[in-house]
């Protein structure tokens, strides 16, 4: 028998045996040791089949390590602009701020440094303007568009969690002044950029 519990924020499932609580009077006997690794084993199992199935049903990634596998489900905010390499730009006037997206923070994991660059700072479409660091990782972040930096998310400097917590809001990285507002015109809106993660 199998007990699935399942928290909205990152829809994590754990598939735990209920038969897995052994009287601590019985734990040391050789036949109940191997008992334990056969329940583990198969509750590894069962993970890795929830998830498959999972990921096979709503077109997401999933670890295949056996671990602890990557949140289920990643949100794709409206009315924001997405380039393949997972950075959005919310159009403001001439202004465009930017950041990366949910399913890079999740794919990324714990992030605990981030480097930007400096105010005044021009960029091009498609350069790198910065690096984010995680528990796992350090990975480039390009800029999808062009324009002169006007303004950094300093905060971050101090609370890099805020990537991982808020990627569309307290976790914006940088505010562009657009020097080509058709470079806008490229990227994908929520709907294709949603089939580009399902897809990859």
């Amino acid at each position: 028998q199998r007990d699935a519990d399942q928290t909205s924020a990152g829809r994590r499932f754990s598939i735990l045996p209920s038969r897995a609580r052994f009287r601590a009077a019985s734990s040391s006997h050789p036949r109940a040791l191997r008992r334990k690794e056969q329940i583990r084993s198969s509750a590894s199992m069962a993970m890795r089949t929830a998830a498959s199935k999972m990921a096979g049903t709503l077109g997401l990634r999933v670890q295949s390590n056996g671990g602890a596998f990557q949140r289920l489900m990643a949100t794709v905010a409206d009315g924001l602009k997405y380039q393949p390499s997972h950075e959005w730009v919310k159009p403001e006037g001439d202004v465009g701020v930017i950041g990366i997206s949910d399913f890079a923070q999740s794919e990324l994991g714990d992030v605990v440094y981030v480097e930007l660059p400096e105010v005044g700072s021009t960029l091009e479409k498609g350069e790198t303007f910065g690096v984010v660091e995680s528990v796992k990782a350090a990975s480039d972040v390009y800029s999808p568009v062009s324009g002169e930096v006007i303004e950094t998310n300093t905060v971050l400097s101090d609370e890099p969690a805020l990537v991982n917590s808020s990627p569309f809001e307290k976790g914006w990285m940088l505010k562009v002044k657009l020097s080509n507002p058709s470079d806008l015109d490229s990227l994908m809106d929520s709907k294709a950029y949603s089939s580009h993660i399902e897809e990859h």
